[in-house]
Order: structure tokens, then C-alpha cells, then sequence
């Protein structure tokens, strides 16, 4: 890491901390994603070797943040990024109805994307729980704020039940051997999600077959 020296840190989540830093070498700013390596003995985790092989395959495309580097010294992973100054949270807090997180928000704003296998206490880890966070995200770009906006664990399952109803073994087969599952939860029915986020229209169920995808992709080709 001789070839960094860390300005400030810019941000905090649930695998690692990203600082704001100078590569000595020819004095561009870029970021570093430190990863917490806290099973050492188990080595590099998944998500981080997960993170880094998409990020090679698809920071070819000028709309993926670039991957320059990764260093591993010291039992400690550093991924270094191109560095922007605004992500997409800080643009939808620009144009959105939010002022913005406080300190202690910033503590819980993970919870809003966190699928509610994850809260139900489930420890495996698939593509389903990426896919819950990016719908969060379609919908909160949509209507300007968060659709579950829980203020803990026990907060934002109910916000998800109030919503799309309380689970049970005949609509989510398996949910009751979920570890933090618990029978006397209270019951809810679903509400349409259309009129929850009436923004979406019917295309959003087939995103990459919207009509934007299509014709981005023969604007590529025609480049091509």
C-alpha cells in the first residue's frame, strides 16, 4: 500500500470501508474499498472474490465504476476504484424529497435493501438476495424515497410484511424453518405493488427486455 496514502473516509457498509486516497505515483485521486477480512483463516471472502470477478468482466462498459487495482497485504484486501464524487444515493437525495442521511441513519440505511430471508436470519447467501436489493432500488429511483425505510431488523421485516404480506409455508415454501422466523408474527395481507409504487410501469417485471435495453443495445452495435 506504499503507493496510496488514504485522504478521508467516504463511506461504510457491511463488507468493508471506502476512503478517499492519492495514488503517489502519478497523484490521481481514486477510492479504496478495504475488505474486512475477519475469518482470516478462511481466506478472501466470497463476496469480495464475487465483487472483484464481475467487476473485471464488466468494467469494460464506460457506465461501470473502473477496477485498478487490488491489493492484498498485511491480511487486509484493498480494491482500488476509479473515485466519483457523487453515487447514486447522493444524486436521488439531490432531486429527491429526502434532506439527505444524518449520522444516524447512515448506521441503518443498509436495512432498507436487505432481503427478508437475510432478516429471517437465513446464512445463504444467492443472486435472490441481490435481486431484492436492486428492486428496493428501482422503486426508491422511482418514487423519490426508500420503500422500506426500517429504523431496525424487527421494523423493516414488518415494513416488508405490511407490504407484500406476512409469509407463510404455502406462499414461501421453507420460510418457517428460517431461524429468526417466529409463528406469532402478525399477519398481513399483500398490498398490489402497483399501486405501492404506480411510477413502474407493466415493463419494470421484464427489465431487460424494456424498450431502453433494446435500443441501447443497437445503439452499441451500430458503434460497433
Amino acid at each position: 500500500m506504499e503507493n496510496y496514502t488514504k485522504l478521508e473516509k467516504v463511506g461504510e457498509g457491511t463488507y468493508g470501508v471506502v476512503y478517499k486516497a492519492k495514488d503517489l505515483r502519478n497523484n490521481t485521486i481514486v477510492a479504496l474499498k478495504k475488505i474486512r477480512l475477519e475469518a482470516e483463516d478462511e481466506g478472501v471472502p466470497s463476496t469480495a472474490i464475487r465483487e472483484i470477478s464481475l467487476l473485471k468482466e464488466l468494467s469494460r462498459d464506460d457506465n461501470i465504476v473502473k477496477l485498478f487495482d487490488i491489493v492484498h497485504q498485511d491480511q487486509k484486501l484493498y480494491l482500488v476504484f476509479e473515485f466519483l464524487d457523487l453515487d447514486l444515493k447522493k444524486y436521488m437525495d439531490t432531486v429527491g424529497n429526502s434532506e439527505g442521511l444524518g449520522p444516524m441513519m447512515v448506521k441503518v440505511v443498509t436495512l432498507w435493501y436487505r432481503a427478508p430471508e437475510v432478516l429471517l436470519g437465513s446464512r445463504h447467501y444467492s443472486t435472490a438476495i441481490d435481486m431484492w436489493s436492486v428492486g428496493c432500488i428501482f422503486a426508491e429511483m422511482a418514487m423519490r424515497q426508500p420503500l422500506f425505510p426500517g429504523d431496525s431488523e424487527i421494523d423493516e421485516i414488518f415494513k416488508i410484511f405490511r407490504l407484500l404480506g406476512t409469509p407463510n409455508e404455502e406462499i414461501w415454501p421453507g420460510v418457517s424453518q428460517l431461524p429468526d422466523y417466529k409463528p406469532t408474527f402478525p399477519q398481513w395481507t399483500a398490498v398490489d405493488l402497483a399501486r405501492a409504487v404506480p411510477s413502474l410501469d407493466a415493463h419494470a417485471k421484464r427489465a431487460l427486455q424494456h424498450d431502453y435495453f433494446r435500443t441501447y443495445q443497437e445503439t452499441k452495435t451500430e458503434e460497433a
